[in-house]
């Protein structure tokens, strides 16, 4: 029998969970990073490049960035590696990665992109340094499946990032809930037209893993030296793993 899963507070069949995701992203793909930037007051941009500081690439060196979306990992990854590094967006969702091709393109940086699954990566095993994926994993039906081709797509002694939108200082809550549950979804509206796909992104937010939960399932799944840092009074949280 199908396991249940979640899509927000809804819970549905795993077999469903992907299209509805689809839906949303195909939704909001053309007002994406203006979301982004209003949501946040501009702050994933610091969030982005505190989790390329963790990664510890060199020039030269490789990275996979799974669920990739408009390329902003994916840009600030090419610049520390380098015109000898590489440097590979991914993205289960097609407007997505097309808005994010065309952005690397644009800017400079002709970076090859793959429609894919991250349950079921196309890569080589052992073959990067550094695995990314960056507010994805929680809208991904099989989080277990998608860590593990993730710790097996990287080499002895590289990494694993997770930078995810997580569980905030409690004396917060009530004033976070109130911006994700009224905030969000009218800003949503006005500015991408989908009250729907901002109400779905606070409630994926809430059934998401707690920082030591998903620390826990990283180990569980076969990672080494698995810590976090808590961003914005854990309103995001950078995990970062090790493969030995």
């Amino acid at each position: 029998m199908e396991n249940p899963t979640h899509f927000g507070f809804e819970t549905v069949r795993e077999s469903e969970k992907s299209g509805k995701v689809a839906r949303v992203f195909e939704s909001v793909a053309g007002r994406y990073d203006l979301m982004n930037d209003l949501m946040s007051g501009g702050l994933h941009r610091l969030w982005k490049r505190f989790a390329v500081e963790q990664s510890g690439l060199r020039p030269g060196q490789r990275v996979l960035d799974v669920a990739g979306g408009t390329g902003d990992m994916s840009l600030l990854f090419a610049k520390r590696v380098g015109p000898t590094g590489q440097v590979v967006l991914t993205d289960i969702n097609r407007a997505m990665l097309q808005r994010g091709r065309d952005r690397l393109l644009d800017a400079g940086f002709p970076l090859p992109a793959t429609l894919c699954d991250a349950e079921r990566l196309p890569f080589p095993s052992n073959h990067f340094d550094c695995v990314c994926v960056a507010f994805g994993l929680r809208n991904m039906t099989r989080k277990e499946a998608a860590l593990a081709e993730m710790l097996r797509v990287i080499r002895p002694g590289g990494r694993v990032l997770v930078l995810e939108f997580s569980h905030i200082w409690k004396p917060l809550q009530p004033a976070y809930d109130a911006y994700s549950f009224k905030v969000l979804p009218v800003l949503g509206r006005w500015v991408a037209g989908d009250a729907d796909s901002y109400r779905y992104l606070a409630e994926s937010i809430r059934m998401h893993p707690t920082q030591e939960e998903l620390k826990t399932l990283m180990e569980r799944v076969g990672f080494d030296r698995v810590d976090y840092f808590n961003l914005a009074a854990g309103a995001v949280a950078l995990h970062r793993a090790f493969k030995f």
